[in-house]
């Protein structure tokens, strides 16, 4: 008997996310938020000026997008990530001609398709969260085709339920909302000196006392730290039995990694999620010197890149714990054996309650309750999402950002190059206001035509 005819792709849509608090890019949020304006130590704080809040050196200068693949059934899948206006330019001009006509199910050919026909600028960072973009929402679309969650598709659950420490400013919260421990950003970089250092230890100190001697505690140094600096505060932290430390070098520093390993052989440290594909992870699994990997499933290449990540790390018995990206992750974290827990970003202004990791853009994200979330929560076809329809309002479809005007000396379609910037054709792309389509324009994809 011949198998069933499966749909294939037959359009891709993309949007700009307007305004703040939706979507993908976790830190495109409003003003006051713990995770732009709080001291954090990062990769610019060794300058001043850019130390008060993570905006001021551009954290959420590309802003969050949508992608919409609809197949030849109806069907549609979706996801969301960051990369604003950038992003729906690399998916319509370069990655669509590879996904039009094509069989959804062929995740493994479209990614390799995708990522090696953007080698030549791609290989790391937003071409590649473009594309793990893309590839979630195929993985969306199948599980709707199929009536099934993804988590199905990828190997069923390995358990049954999913326990969540919680990254935020406080850990007394994180510990009262039922999370098995807290993950604390670490406020102050190598270059504010030894007075930086004494004030780094004296926090972890306060927090440390806050949730008791028990109760699991790891720092997040978001790449701003360096060998020596590293080695310094981890042993100047001993006595505070830090769970681990998170992210302390540049990503691409992966040398010091066996440098402060083997500094601090007993001591756990952890990395990845500015890392990407199969090929970045590859020297830090085989290395040996991290104890836990953590990919961002919306940045290192999408579920199918993940798989093969997880899969590597699994010979080498090490641990692979997400970073965020919400219900894309707990599928992710269900179906796999080497996956022993997951993060939740507290995502509330304060980062003592528990809202939805993409804020109000679906009305059926699910979030861990007393810091868990079962199978159950996740037995929804596709990755179990609803946009809110209050929400849709605030997408902005591409073919706005996509145009060009007929008459090179006219007005430009597009006057801001930046979701939190005018925008588009001289409207805020950070409100909820739609755009009128410049009768005059043509579409880029249309300029070999003409």
């Amino acid at each position: 008997m011949a198998a069933r005819e499966f749909p294939t792709i037959k359009a891709i849509r993309s949007f700009v996310i307007g305004g703040v608090g939706s979507g993908g890019d976790y830190h495109n949020v409003k003003g006051g938020h713990w995770l732009i304006d709080s001291p954090i130590s990062t990769p610019c704080s060794r300058w001043e000026k850019y130390r008060a809040s993570r905006t001021s050196w551009g954290i959420n200068v590309l802003g969050s997008f949508f992608v919409e693949i609809e197949a030849t059934d109806g069907t549609v899948g979706f996801a969301t990530g960051f990369g604003g206006p950038p992003a729906c330019w690399l998916v319509h001009q370069h990655f669509e001609r590879f996904l039009i006509g094509a069989d959804p199910r062929n995740t493994n050919h479209l990614f390799e398709q995708m990522y090696r026909a953007s080698m030549f600028y791609g290989r790391k960072g937003l071409p590649v969260a473009v594309i793990s973009v893309i590839d979630l929402a195929l993985w969306d679309l199948l599980g709707k085709i199929r009536g099934e969650p993804v988590y199905k598709l990828i190997g069923g659950n390995t358990k049954d339920r999913i326990n969540f420490y919680c990254t935020g400013p406080e850990p007394t919260a994180a510990k009262a909302m039922g999370f098995w421990g807290a993950k604390v950003p670490l406020p102050y970089c190598p270059e504010e000196g030894h007075a930086g250092l004494k004030r780094n230890v004296e926090f972890l100190r306060k927090h440390r006392e806050s949730v008791g001697p028990d109760f699991p505690l790891m720092v997040d140094c978001y790449m701003s730290l360096n060998v020596p600096y590293t080695i310094e505060i981890a042993k100047a932290c001993q006595d505070l039995n830090i769970n681990w430390w998170e992210e302390c070098l540049s990503p691409d520093d992966t040398d010091g990694f066996e440098q402060i390993k083997r500094a601090h052989p007993t001591i756990k440290f952890t990395t990845g999620e500015h890392e990407y594909s199969r090929y970045g992870f590859r020297k830090l699994i085989e290395g040996r010197n991290l104890d836990i990997i953590q990919p961002d499933v919306m940045w290192l290449g999408g579920m199918t890149e993940l798989l093969k990540v997880a899969a590597m790390a699994a010979a080498y018995d090490i641990p692979v714990v997400p970073h965020a990206s919400g219900p894309y992750s707990y599928h992710f974290v269900i179906s796999q054996p080497n996956t022993p827990f997951q993060e939740y970003l507290a995502n509330s202004p304060d980062g003592k309650s528990v809202l939805p990791v993409f804020g109000d853009l679906f009305v059926d994200e699910p979030i861990p309750t007393k810091g868990f979330l079962t199978a159950a929560d996740l037995d929804k076809p596709g990755f179990g999402l609803t946009l809110n329809p209050a929400a849709r309002a605030k997408l902005i479809p591409s073919t706005y950002l996509l145009t060009l005007p007929t008459n090179s000396l006219g007005a430009p379609a597009v006057n801001g190059t930046g979701v939190n910037g005018t925008g588009v054709n001289g409207t805020e792309v950070n409100g909820t206001e739609h755009v009128e389509e410049n009768p005059k324009a043509v579409k880029l994809g249309e300029l070999s035509s003409t």
